[in-house]
């Protein structure tokens, strides 16, 4: 059984920092491609960061650099870095990964998710 289990959101205020993580079971991340995911109430699900099982992660262009997406093999834990965080970051981040190496940044073609964990971001 595959499972995907984010933890690490919460409230912090602006210009602040978070660290997500997303533990893995049921298969090995290092084998298939990754991504993280998020959400904001009213909006689409959009792609922040693409892990891919043979090369690092690739980020979505209007992150500017904040955000920054790895993978520890040896936990089979995928994490991700959000630094200098802004009011328009708030939203559920979610864990994906797909049976295959080709990553995209349609959420459809993803074949597992977490539960997702809130980000809000809030003066």
């Amino acid at each position: 059984q595959v499972q995907l289990v984010e933890s690490g959101g919460g409230s912090v205020q602006p210009g602040g920092s978070l660290r997500l993580s997303c533990e893995v079971s049921g298969f090995t991340v290092s084998t298939y491609c990754a991504a993280w995911f998020r959400q904001a109430p009213g909006k689409e699900r959009e792609g922040v960061a693409c892990i891919y099982n043979y090369k690092g992660a690739t980020h979505a262009d209007s992150k500017n650099g904040r955000f920054t997406a790895s993978r520890d093999n040896a936990k089979n834990t995928l994490y991700l870095q959000m630094n200098s965080l802004e009011p328009e970051d708030t939203a559920m981040y979610y864990c994906a990964a797909r049976r295959s190496w080709a990553c995209t940044w349609s959420p459809g073609d993803y074949d597992y998710w977490g539960q997702g964990t809130q980000v809000t971001v809030s003066s």
